[in-house]
């Protein structure tokens, strides 16, 4: 086990974080539940040591609950991708809020291949919570996940509907990129947008880690 800070303190730090407040459906704009998102960084850390003084991209940093949470388990630096301004302006207020220094913010299109070309192989670690990719943005999930392949030098943690999983782990080795899931867990997908008729749902998704290849 590496050190780490309690998973009940990470937790309460991000139950403090502010979210959206007009979420927009084309991006696929949810906000990672605390819960879980406290339990996938404390695993990133506690288990792997993947957090601690490394460089660290979180794409899709929206208003920044992986972002923060990263921080606060004392990355060297963690630069959040995203390319809405008003999630943005969300982030940075959520970062005043904590006093974090240790945080960048750039906004971006991730799927722009002159995003891949700036940043390609400067992250240690690469934390996503990727659109799973509507009928308006299907394959978006590989996308993303493909960028991350290109950005890491290491380390790729991310989440997929567990319902996709075969084809994840058929898109990795294609990549050949050295799959694992860590966890099957439940998000608590909360009623976010007019033609949701409950008031939650549970979509059941995959905790992934990636390694990339060393060799060129």
């Amino acid at each position: 086990m590496w050190p780490c800070m309690k998973l009940r303190h990470l937790e309460e730090l991000l139950q403090q974080i502010d979210g959206f407040d007009n979420p927009k459906l084309l991006l696929e704009q949810y906000v990672t539940p605390s819960h879980l998102a406290s339990h996938m960084l404390h695993t990133i850390q506690a288990h792997y040591g993947d957090i601690d003084s490394k460089l660290i991209a979180d794409l899709g940093s929206g208003c920044g609950g992986l972002t923060l949470g990263t921080a606060a388990l004392n990355a060297g630096l963690v630069i959040g991708f995203e390319i809405d301004a008003n999630a943005i302006q969300i982030c940075q207020n959520n970062i005043n809020d904590q006093e974090f220094s240790n945080i960048d913010i750039v906004q971006c299109d991730i799927t722009s291949n002159s995003f891949v070309s700036r940043w390609f192989k400067m992250f240690d670690t690469v934390i996503m919570n990727p659109p799973f990719g509507t009928k308006h943005n299907a394959g978006i999930d590989m996308d993303f996940l493909k960028k991350g392949f290109a950005l890491s030098n290491n380390v790729i943690y991310s989440l997929h509907k567990s319902s996709t999983r075969a084809h994840v782990l058929k898109f990795a080795k294609a990549n050949d990129v050295k799959a694992e899931v860590l966890a099957q867990l439940r998000y608590d997908l909360p009623t976010t947008y007019k033609f949701h008729k409950k008031d939650s749902v549970d979509i059941e998704v995959d905790f992934f880690r990636f390694q990339v290849s060393k060799n060129p």
